[in-house]
């Protein structure tokens, strides 16, 4: 029983190491890539490279963040709500294939938003408190 529940906690700490990689990377892509992540901002948002960089601050703080325990949980919240504020990005692109023809098929393009449903559930899972079985186990 203990060994299943330390499998499960491994599980845990990788799927938080992954994520919090994956944001840390995707952050520093918006200063590597600035003109894609402009290229997808919708119209009607103003200071496109201005939000690019703020979006990409706020993804690699939160990414650090949630790799600090007793931040863990707020980092999380923040990063939920940064992965709602920048869908409306993932939107514009379904709606306008055509101007991203380059970068991904239709398809790929339509999967990607119930994907952002995935990466929620996954940083609530990751973000929440341990409970006191796993404190006791120093997760």
């Amino acid at each position: 029983m203990l060994y299943a529940r330390r499998g499960a906690l491994n599980i845990k700490r990788v799927a938080l190491i992954i994520i919090s990689l994956a944001f840390i990377g995707a952050g520093l892509n918006h200063f590597l890539n600035e003109d894609f992540y402009i290229s997808i901002m919708p119209p009607y948002l103003p200071a496109h490279l201005e939000l690019v960089y703020i979006s990409g601050v706020l993804e690699m703080l939160g990414g650090l963040a949630l790799l600090i325990t007793r931040l863990r949980r707020i980092a999380g919240l923040g990063l939920m709500l940064l992965t709602i504020a920048v869908f409306p990005a993932n939107i514009h692109m379904a709606l306008h294939p055509e101007l991203y023809a380059d970068v991904a098929s239709v398809e790929a393009l339509y999967i990607r938003l119930p994907l952002q449903l995935v990466i929620l559930a996954w940083l609530y899972w990751v973000s929440q408190q341990p409970s006191a079985k796993e404190r006791r186990s120093n997760v």
